[in-house]
């Protein structure tokens, strides 16, 4: 044996012993990868099983027959319900052992099968889009401070509608029932709806408003439904207010000889006269109503009962010119002291709405003259443009009256 045999058996061994320590780890972490693979394809296997179980739930729940809506006539002795169908006349069906019969009342929506009409499930009331959107979630910003010379008026609707709300106990004693409905009258612009607005901010009832017109309706009945589906909204979410603006959109007088469409709206006058003095009481539920003309009104809504108090929104005295005035100017850049009672002095005739106009058109000329203050000439020049445009209004339609 030479010396380079002897020497190299040692490294031989020693290299091969590398090598399969080498292999060894290599083998190690194929095995720890193929055991991960195999742990997420299993769980992949789940998921798609559970996504082919709910897909297939999905189909079978597409292919279910559709149910068919109804409403409960009368329920029997026997435990058997008498339905009318939206397709056809009343029929004597049972109901499947999955309902629950308490829900079942006379009145109720229920689910038929479109085969043997047997009611499979109680459905919730519906309620029309148009009546569901009429509810006013956000309270408005305008409170009472925000409204100028109508301080009469403010106490009146107060006592009519936000106490009874509020101090219902008061009313208990003294033995009195407050005032159903509160009707407000007076000329475009005077301060009506912006009345209707404080009301709600400073109550804590559910507010609901609508335009008279909203209810007039194309087909006959659909005004009546609306209207009694108003009142059914605000018993459920009483304590309500109901504000109806421009109610003499409905509210017009009866005529003997009308058009097919005057008699739909007179229907839909019967149905809010039923609702506000019928058999069911509202309670908790208070109403209010503007129009500018209340010359056109039928008298069966105005009578009491219905409208307990009718509230007349004048067009502003020279002090409550001046309030308005005030009110409408506390936010703006004035820099100098400004007779506001001189100013008021010179809007004769004038609405709140002009004047918050007037006070819109002030700061218009001042920015035009790019200044960041409003001074007494720009309140001025804004009255003789706002006084000037509303004359020029009047003329135009007296010419065309």
């Amino acid at each position: 044996m030479t010396e380079g045999d002897v020497t190299g058996a040692p490294t031989e061994g020693f290299d091969r012993l590398n090598f399969l320590e080498l292999r060894n780890s290599q083998l190690t972490e194929a095995i720890k990868r193929v055991e991960s693979e195999r742990h997420y394809m299993e769980a992949e296997i789940l998921r798609l099983q559970r996504e082919v179980k709910r897909l297939k739930t999905e189909l079978d729940r597409l292919r279910y027959p559709p149910l068919i809506v109804g409403s409960v006539r009368d329920i029997l002795t026997d435990g058997r319900v008498v339905v009318k169908s939206s397709t056809g006349p009343d029929f004597v069906v049972n109901s499947a052992e999955t309902v629950d019969h308490e829900k079942i009342t006379i009145g109720s929506r229920v689910a038929l099968n479109k085969q043997t009409l047997a009611v499979m499930g109680v459905l919730p009331a519906s309620l029309d889009p148009l009546v569901t959107a009429s509810e006013v979630l956000d309270k408005p910003g305008v409170s009472y401070t925000d409204i100028g010379g109508l301080t009469e008026q403010i106490r009146e609707i107060r006592e009519a509608v936000e106490f009874p709300l509020l101090r219902s106990e008061l009313y208990r004693k003294v033995g009195v029932d407050p005032p159903k409905g509160v009707l407000l009258i007076g000329p475009p612009g005077t301060g009506k709806t912006m009345i209707a607005k404080a009301v709600a901010h400073h109550t804590h009832a559910t507010f609901v408003r609508l335009v008279g017109s909203e209810l007039v309706q194309k087909y006959i009945g659909e005004g009546a439904r609306l209207v009694r589906e108003l009142f059914e909204l605000a018993r459920e979410k009483a304590p309500t207010i109901i504000f109806i603006d421009e109610v003499d959109s409905i509210g017009a007088k009866r005529l003997e000889v009308a058009t097919s469409g005057d008699r739909e709206v007179q229907r839909t006058l019967m149905q809010l006269l039923a609702e506000m003095d019928g058999f069911e009481p509202l309670s908790n539920v208070k109403i209010v109503a503007a129009t500018n003309r209340p010359d056109i009104l039928d008298e069966a809504l105005l009578r009491p009962g219905r409208f307990d108090r009718i509230i007349e929104i004048p067009v502003p005295t020279d002090q409550g010119r001046s309030e308005i005035f005030k009110i409408h100017s506390r936010g703006m850049s004035i820099k100098e002291t400004i007779d506001f009672e001189l100013l008021a002095g010179r809007c004769e005739g004038a609405t709140g709405a002009d004047i918050k106009a007037v006070c819109t058109e002030a700061g218009m000329w001042a920015i035009r003259e790019e200044r960041d203050h409003v001074t007494l000439s720009d309140f001025e020049r804004a009255i003789e443009k706002v006084v000037g445009e509303e004359e020029l209004r009047k003329e135009s339609v007296t010419m065309f009256a």
